[in-house]
C-alpha cells in the first residue's frame, strides 16, 4: 500500500514552528523538523524520525524530542525529504530580477542547475551583452544591468545581490563559441579550437560544474561533434559533466542520442541528455530505442543519463522554428534576412520539409504564443488561430513577428505523447528537471502565459505520477529528484538526509501536494508544500515566503571539498 494511502487514514496534522527559547544560545539546534515521515532521499521505505539542524547542516536525526532547540517544526502525518534539485533550469537572468525564486522553492526545490541549452549568463563580452538584452525579455523589461563578463563576476553578483536557492552553473559552449567566433556557422580552426578550450578551462576554474550545449540553438548548434569531444575533454580534468539539448529530438533523433553517447565515451565525460522526449507524432515512441541504446552505452562504462519534466508540451522560442543556417551573424542579421522574399521562399520550403529545428509536420495549430511583447493579445493563442483571425499565411505571419519582435517571442509547442513521457519518467536513468526559469505572478516574471512547468514539474510528478497515477513509488520519486541528481552532479553534501549534510529540506503533504499551474492560467503556485529549508533556513513556513536569501552559488571547487 502506497505510503500516501497508509497516511490517509489518520488526520494530517501541521503546527507552526514556535520558539522553545530564542534566548538560549546553548541550545543543542537552531531547528529541530519532529514528528515527520522521512524519505531519506536514497530510495529506501521510509521512517520515522526527526531532524536537527545546527549552523545551516543536519546536525542528527533520530530521537530528538527531548533535545533543547530554538525552534521545532511539528510535521506530524508530512513527508520530510531533502530540498529537490532541479536538473535543468534556465533562471541565469530571473534570479537577479527576483531572488525569492517564487516559482521553484514554492515547488520544494532547493537548488538548481542554470546555464542549460548550450546558454549561460558567463562568459560574456558586448556582442553576447546585446544578443541577451534581446532575447530574454526579463533582462530587458527589468532594465537588469549586465555588469559582468567572467562567470567569476557574475556569481558573485547573484550572491552579493542574494537568492533564496542554490545555484550550480554550467557554462553554454554556445558563450564560448560566440566569444572566440562570433556566429559564424562553421567548423572551428585548429587555433579558434584551442582558445575555445582556454575559455572553457578559465571558465570551469571559476565555478562551471560542466558545459552544456544547444544543439538546435545559435551558436551551439554550429559545432560539430569533434569540437564538442575536445570540450569535452577540457571539462572531464575538471571533473565535470557535460549536459546536451541533444541536435534534435524529432526525425534525427536517434542519432542525436548516438552522437551525445560518442561525446561522452571519447572524451570520458559524463553525460546528461536534457529533457529527453521524442517530438512529434510520426517520431512517437522512439524513447523506447533510445532508453535502451542509453543502457547499453552504461553497460559497457559510459556514464549516459537523463531528465524529464512530466508534461506534453515543450517551450523555447518562436525563431527556433527557422532553420540553423538563418541565425548566422546574430539577431539583427536574421531580422535582415527575413525580410529578402528570396530567403523568406527558401525557408518557408525547408521549413515545410522538415529542416528547420522543430518539425511543423503536425501542424500550426501546435504552436502556441506565450509571450509577445508587442501583441499581449496573441498570448494564449495557437499561430493557426492567429492566422486565421488575421487572414495571412502562418509562415508570412511567424516572418513578420520575428521581424517586429527582433526573435524575443516564446511558445508552448504541444508535440509528445503520454507513452513515451511515461517511459522516460520511469526509467533508472533518468531524473527530474522543469527546463525553465524563476518566475513569481507579478511584476517583470509574471508576464505572459510562460509553460506550466514553471510553477508545477516537482509537485506535478508527486501528484500525478505518485499519488493518482503510481508510475513511480513515493520514495524512488524523491531519489529522482534528490540524491541522484546530486551524484550526477558530485555533490557530496546534498540530496540526502543525512548527518552532516547541509539541511535542504522539503516537507509536504503527499495527500495534498498537486501542481495547479495551467497552460491558460499558469501563474499559480501548486499546493500541499508547507516548509523548505536552504541551508538551515526556513523560505518557505506554512506556504508562504518568509523572504530569507540564504541560497549560495555551488562552485565546482565548492563541490570538490
Amino acid at each position: 500500500m502506497p505510503i500516501s494511502m497508509r497516511l490517509s487514514r489518520g488526520k494530517i496534522l501541521l503546527h507552526s514552528w514556535r520558539n522553545v527559547d530564542s534566548q538560549d544560545e546553548t541550545a543543542l539546534f537552531d531547528l529541530v523538523v519532529k514528528n515527520g515521515i522521512v524519505v531519506d532521499g536514497t530510495g529506501n521505505p521510509w521512517f520515522k524520525a526527526e531532524v536537527g539542524i545546527r549552523d545551516g547542516r543536519i546536525s542528527d536525526i533520530g530521537k530528538l524530542s527531548s533535545s533543547e532547540s530554538k525552534r521545532v517544526l511539528d510535521a506530524k502525518g508530512l513527508v520530510v525529504a531533502p530540498g529537490f534539485i532541479d536538473m535543468h533550469a534556465h533562471s541565469d537572468f530571473s534570479l537577479l530580477v527576483n531572488p525569492l525564486a517564487e516559482s521553484k522553492v514554492r515547488q520544494g526545490v532547493t537548488t538548481e542547475v542554470i546555464g542549460n541549452c548550450g546558454s549561460s549568463a558567463a562568459p560574456l563580452n558586448d556582442f553576447l551583452k546585446e544578443e541577451i538584452k534581446e532575447t530574454f525579455y526579463e533582462v530587458e523589461e527589468a532594465k537588469l544591468k549586465l555588469d559582468w563578463y567572467s562567470m567569476d563576476e557574475y556569481l558573485k553578483r547573484l550572491e552579493r545581490n542574494g537568492i533564496a536557492l542554490n545555484v550550480m552553473p554550467l557554462v553554454g559552449n554556445g558563450n564560448i563559441r560566440a566569444l572566440v567566433m562570433g556566429y559564424d556557422s562553421r567548423r572551428s580552426s585548429g587555433s579558434e579550437l584551442e582558445k575555445m578550450k582556454e575559455v572553457l578551462a578559465e571558465t570551469m576554474e571559476e565555478g562551471a560544474v560542466g558545459l552544456s550545449s544547444g544543439l538546435i540553438y545559435p551558436p551551439s548548434c554550429y559545432a560539430d561533434t569533434k569540437e564538442l569531444i575536445e570540450l569535452c575533454k577540457v571539462v572531464a580534468k575538471y571533473g565535470g559533466i557535460y549536459t546536451s539539448h541533444i541536435r534534435g529530438e524529432g526525425e534525427t533523433l536517434i542519432d542525436s542520442v548516438k552522437e551525445a553517447i560518442e561525446i561522452g565515451k571519447k572524451a570520458g565525460v559524463p553525460v546528461e541528455i536534457s529533457h529527453h522526449k521524442a517530438s512529434g507524432k510520426s517520431n512517437w515512441g522512439k524513447v523506447k530505442q533510445t532508453l535502451k541504446m542509453i543502457d547499453e552505452a552504461r553497460s559497457i562504462g559510459v556514464d549516459v543519463t537523463c531528465d524529464v519534466y512530466p508534461y506534453l508540451a515543450g517551450s523555447t522560442g518562436l525563431a527556433a522554428l527557422l532553420p540553423a543556417h538563418a541565425w548566422e551573424g546574430g539577431i539583427e542579421k536574421l531580422v535582415e534576412k527575413l525580410k529578402n522574399r528570396k530567403i523568406r521562399k527558401r525557408l518557408r520550403r525547408e521549413m515545410k520539409e522538415g529542416q528547420s529545428n522543430l518539425s511543423m509536420a503536425d501542424g500550426w495549430d501546435t504552436v502556441m504564443i506565450v509571450y509577445c511583447k508587442g501583441y499581449r493579445e496573441y498570448e494564449g493563442k495557437t499561430i493557426a488561430e492567429i492566422a486565421e483571425q488575421k487572414r495571412i499565411d502562418p509562415f508570412d505571419f511567424v516572418f513578420d513577428l520575428s521581424i517586429e519582435e527582433k526573435a524575443s517571442v516564446a511558445i508552448v509547442f504541444f508535440a509528445m505523447c503520454e507513452r513515451d513521457m511515461r517511459a522516460v519518467l520511469r526509467h533508472s536513468v533518468s531524473m527530474i528537471g522543469s527546463d525553465s526559469s524563476a518566475a513569481a505572478p507579478y511584476g517583470v516574471l509574471g508576464k505572459g502565459k510562460p509553460h506550466p512547468r514553471t510553477y508545477g514539474t516537482f509537485p506535478r510528478v508527486l501528484g500525478e505520477c505518485v499519488r493518482r497515477k503510481r508510475l513511480l513509488t513515493l520514495e524512488n520519486a524523491i531519489r529522482k529528484m534528490t540524491s541522484f541528481p546530486a551524484q550526477k552532479l558530485r555533490l557530496k553534501d546534498r540530496g540526502l538526509l543525512r548527518k552532516g549534510m547541509w539541511a535542504d529540506i522539503t516537507v509536504f503533504n503527499p495527500e495534498k501536494i498537486e501542481d495547479k499551474a495551467t497552460y491558460a492560467s499558469p501563474h499559480q503556485y501548486p499546493v500541499g508544500i508547507k516548509y523548505v529549508i536552504v541551508n538551515g533556513k526556513v523560505v518557505i513556513a506554512n506556504g508562504k515566503h518568509t523572504r530569507e536569501l540564504p541560497g549560495k552559488a555551488l562552485r565546482l571547487q565548492t563541490i570538490e571539498k
